[in-house]
């Protein structure tokens, strides 16, 4: 699938921004190819031969893919997190694991290429809620003391949910309409 940006610079810049763990050294954040993601994990297994005989079942611990059987052909952006204790069986390999957060895809399930401002805005967000003690903060823009005029703010809003969900969401016709996501001052954001 073709990318406007490569996927190396992306997770770069992941790197940079988000760091890496302090204990295996890995991105907290990456972005990769459903198709090429497999996992180690505990199960039970029905060996089947290519023209549909059954030949076994079996429990053990196998390399499996992670996303092919439901995400076809899509980048994904993952998250490191720990394993918890009573996963761990699941996932003997490891005390670390990556889990997705986003597929790059639009609302129709199409493709989407990954963008850098797309990715940030996304682990932003997370991070937004997941330390926030209301349900949401504010999404401060980096550029926000260039970006002096409401249209300038509208005009990069739009962009970016493009990059996210495509032109022809429901997401972005609320906020083209002024139903989702109401700018006023620029000191505040109220989400209706």
């Amino acid at each position: 699938m073709e990318t406007t940006e490569s996927i190396e610079s992306i997770n770069r810049q992941l790197v940079e921004n988000f760091g890496v763990d302090t204990l295996t050294g890995s991105p907290i954040w990456r972005i990769v190819w459903s198709d090429d993601q497999f996992e180690k994990r505990f199960g039970t297994f029905d060996d089947i031969t290519p023209n549909g005989l059954y030949i076994r079942t079996v429990t053990e611990v196998r390399e499996v893919p992670k996303y092919k059987q439901w995400i076809h052909q899509r980048f994904i952006l993952e998250r490191l997190v720990v394993i918890p204790e009573q996963n761990q069986d699941e996932l003997p390999a490891a005390k670390v694991s990556y889990e997705p957060i986003w597929t790059f895809e639009d609302a129709n399930g199409n493709y989407l290429p990954p963008k850098w401002e797309a990715t940030k805005f996304i682990v932003d967000t997370v991070y937004a809620a997941q330390y926030s003690t209301h349900t949401l903060r504010k999404y401060v823009d980096d550029e926000s003391s260039q970006e002096k005029s409401l249209e300038l703010k509208a005009k990069r809003v739009d962009e970016i949910v493009e990059a996210l969900w495509g032109e022809q969401s429901q997401f972005h016709d609320g906020i083209r309409t002024g139903e989702t996501i109401h700018i006023t001052d620029g000191s505040n954001t109220k989400i209706h």
